[in-house]
């Protein structure tokens, strides 16, 4: 299994400012692996360091922030001759050790010769509950599940990826049969690592659904485990009311569904743990197309999706039929999965910011609309092959909006002003775009 970040791990490894670098991302999204991955790669001799119920390590970061006398008991613990030139020191589950958190900006400020890379799970949630954190003082990189270039990469199918990789669509519409199978196959798998390397070695998708059922369970165990008590069930009421939410053709989170009568005060710091916890990805409203969009959020309003596509359709109860062989239900649902898919994509693949559009009436919608350069690039997502954009062309005609994206089923092409996607090439969005430019 490959991991595109490997290649932002490397850019960091060479930069002449390089900072510790915290990774952050959901519970079993592969952080761990990464690392463990990129030091036995990159590096000569890797320290792997576990906090997680290590209670050497809380008493050796307890006394105080003697560097020399920290890096030698890291080197007893991890059994590894730390040297600064050669080897990578991984700090994992770094938040059950705040203060090795904080040493981070010691590490920075007098000992940037060594090469640190942490993570943990509920890290953005302990970042946000008064664990003093070093501002400034560390490198970010997000970790998200695998997306749909990377999971052609881990089925082996390496002439479909070359092609997807270059945007060869003359080659890319030949073979969009196998393309469509593979996307209706990541719909059900999605990108967590667990679930795709499980179908890869086995090719048993109920297999593939029991060990997301049990992720899901180990996320619901987290919100008893680490959340307040007294909020523990908004946040699982929010939680499993996000594919209710999903399935209305408006998908505007309505507090309402969650409950009768809610108030979006009542939930606020529930909404805000899921974020936090990298388990739910909230898209604002914008209601302008004017550049930067992001001057033009409306907190109020706004959509909320899953981490995985996979996760989508294990909660929402959808068997391997009924999304492979395309019957009834899938019909009914596959808009709601195909919005998350390419709301993945998005994360998954760029660094753009996503926002969602719509009329101060609320009559009409945009899936998506995002910034690229002085561009701003509306996103309108379909299921199927229906190439129908009224919504769109509407918008187009409002704002003479340059630049805009019908992403669906069919193949590529481009028309005055729109141009068509296909959904599996969604991910490559930013170079499809910068080449028309």
């Amino acid at each position: 299994m490959y991991r595109n970040k490997i290649e932002d791990l490397k850019l960091w490894k060479e930069s002449k400012n390089r900072k510790p670098l915290i990774i952050r991302g959901a519970r079993q999204v592969g952080k761990t692996w990464l690392m463990k991955e990129f030091g036995k790669n990159y590096y000569e001799k890797c320290a792997y360091i576990n906090f997680d119920d290590n209670t050497r390590m809380k008493n050796l970061f307890e006394e105080d922030f003697d560097l020399n006398k920290i890096i030698q008991g890291l080197k007893i613990e991890s059994g590894v001759n730390i040297e600064p030139q050669n080897t990578l020191i991984i700090f994992d589950e770094i938040q059950e050790t705040p203060k090795a958190l904080k040493a981070l900006k010691y590490f920075c400020e007098n000992a940037n010769e060594y090469h640190i890379i942490s993570a943990g799970s509920l890290l953005g949630v302990a970042m946000h509950q008064g664990t003093s954190f070093p501002v400034g003082k560390v490198d970010f990189l997000n970790l998200s599940p695998l997306s749909f270039i990377e999971f052609i990469d881990a089925l082996g199918e390496n002439d479909l990826l070359d092609i997807l990789k270059r945007n060869d669509f003359d080659l890319i519409n030949v073979f969009s049969t196998k393309f469509k199978e593979y996307l209706k196959l990541y719909y059900y798998i999605g990108g967590m690592p667990e679930a795709v390397n499980s179908y890869i070695q086995e090719k048993n998708l109920v297999e593939v659904r029991n060990i997301q059922n049990k992720l899901l369970e180990a996320y619901e165990q987290d919100f008893s485990k680490h959340a307040p008590n007294n909020i523990v069930p908004r946040i699982r009421a929010l939680w499993n009311n996000i594919p209710t939410q999903l399935a209305k053709e408006n998908k505007k989170f309505i507090y309402g569904l969650v409950k009768e009568g809610a108030r979006a005060r009542e939930y606020e710091l529930a909404l805000s743990w899921l974020i936090d916890c990298g388990l739910v990805y909230q898209i604002n409203r914008v209601n302008s197309n004017k550049i930067p969009l992001s001057a033009y959020q409306d907190f109020s309003a706004f959509k909320l999706y899953l981490l995985d596509v996979g996760l989508l359709s294990a909660m929402s109860g959808i068997d391997d039929k009924t999304i492979l062989e395309g019957n009834e239900i899938f019909e009914e649902f596959k808009g709601s999965l195909t919005e998350q898919f390419v709301l993945c994509q998005l994360r998954e693949c760029t660094n753009l910011n996503v926002f969602y559009w719509s009329s101060d009436t609320g009559t009409a919608e945009i899936d998506f609309i995002t910034q690229i350069g002085k561009h701003t690039i509306p996103i309108e997502v379909k299921a199927c092959e229906n190439l129908q954009s009224k919504i769109l062309k509407s918008f187009i005609n409002k704002y003479d909006s340059k630049i805009n994206i019908r992403t669906s089923m069919s193949n590529y092409r481009q028309e005055e002003k729109l141009i068509n996607i296909p959904l599996y090439s969604i991910g490559n969005i930013e170079k499809i775009i910068q080449k028309g430019l």
